[in-house]
């Protein structure tokens, strides 16, 4: 039988509404048991989806959505299911190449058009969300060429790796090893593949953890330079093991966040003694550098 990925999908009035519920959806799956997507239509709705594995409980989801903005919103949620097969493949059609600085991500479709002077990376949306595609993905890899124009890490982490995408960006980049890890066991999977289809196999180690929880954080680090392309509440959470798990000036990458979410992931590593650097602001999404002051 053909796996489906089940779908949760409202709209919203606009851009306030929209936040709210993306707020509660973060806060209530920040386990990474769901991919949130957002998409602002010309007319100034907002159009908010969620997707998971597994089928959700419908009336939980309401309720949700409901507590945030109103019961008659969450009346109008519609739920349906995608074939995995059918969506991959109508997904990968639109995609196209997505330069960000010396990097530019690209479907297999695509190979043979990438200039000699960038580094490409492939990657198929498979079962795994993160093509590249993604505001928080670019702002990453935007981050991580500036960081890669200073100096060279010589420990990279890409936490929370998804396709492996950040992770095949530093190795490539420094053609040094990295570690990637996802809370996902299908996400390890297609991030190895993707390693491997971009001739980094050998570079990129992926484990299973979640969080912190697993002894090769220890056995690798401290780490000059953390990744992690997750959500804001997970990051703030975060905060505290991954600053222990940094090396002395280290740097973090921290994306997945909506801007006006950015303060407070901000300060919760400014209480950890980091400082932040650089901030950038792509389609109402926020990546940030920021700088172990120790």
């Amino acid at each position: 039988m053909t796996p489906s990925t089940h779908r949760a999908s409202v709209t919203l009035a606009d851009e306030s509404t929209g936040r709210r519920v993306i707020d509660a959806l973060s806060e209530a799956f920040f386990d990474d048991s769901a991919a949130l997507s957002t998409f602002e239509r010309p007319d100034r709705r907002w159009d908010v989806t969620v997707y998971f594995a597994d089928a959700p409980d419908q009336a939980h989801l309401r309720e949700l959505v409901g507590q945030a903005v109103g019961r008659d919103v969450a009346a109008a949620m519609t739920f349906d299911t995608v074939e995995a097969k059918d969506w991959v493949k109508a997904s990968l059609e639109d995609l196209v190449p997505v330069p960000a600085g010396r990097f530019v991500v690209h479907g297999q479709h695509d190979r043979t058009r990438i200039p000699s002077n960038k580094i490409g990376i492939e990657i198929e949306a498979a079962l795994a969300f993160g093509t590249g595609h993604h505001g928080t993905t670019r702002g990453c890899l935007l981050l991580l060429d500036h960081v890669l124009k200073a100096y060279q890490p010589r420990r990279v982490l890409d936490l929370g790796t998804g396709t492996g995408v950040l992770a095949i960006a530093a190795a490539k980049a420094m053609h040094a090893k990295v570690l990637a890890s996802d809370i996902d066991p299908l996400s390890v999977r297609v991030a190895e593949e993707n390693a491997g289809l971009n001739g980094a196999g050998h570079l990129v180690d992926v484990i299973s953890a979640t969080g912190f929880a697993a002894p090769q954080f220890a056995a690798d680090g401290p780490f000059d330079l953390v990744l992690a392309n997750i959500l804001a509440n997970p990051l703030r959470q975060l905060a505290g093991p991954m600053t222990r798990h940094l090396a002395a000036s280290g740097q973090v990458i921290l994306s997945g966040l909506l801007t006006h979410q950015a303060p407070a992931v901000i300060a919760a590593y400014r209480a950890r003694g980091l400082v932040p650097l650089r901030h950038v602001r792509i389609e109402g999404w926020s990546s940030l550098l920021l700088r172990s002051r120790s």
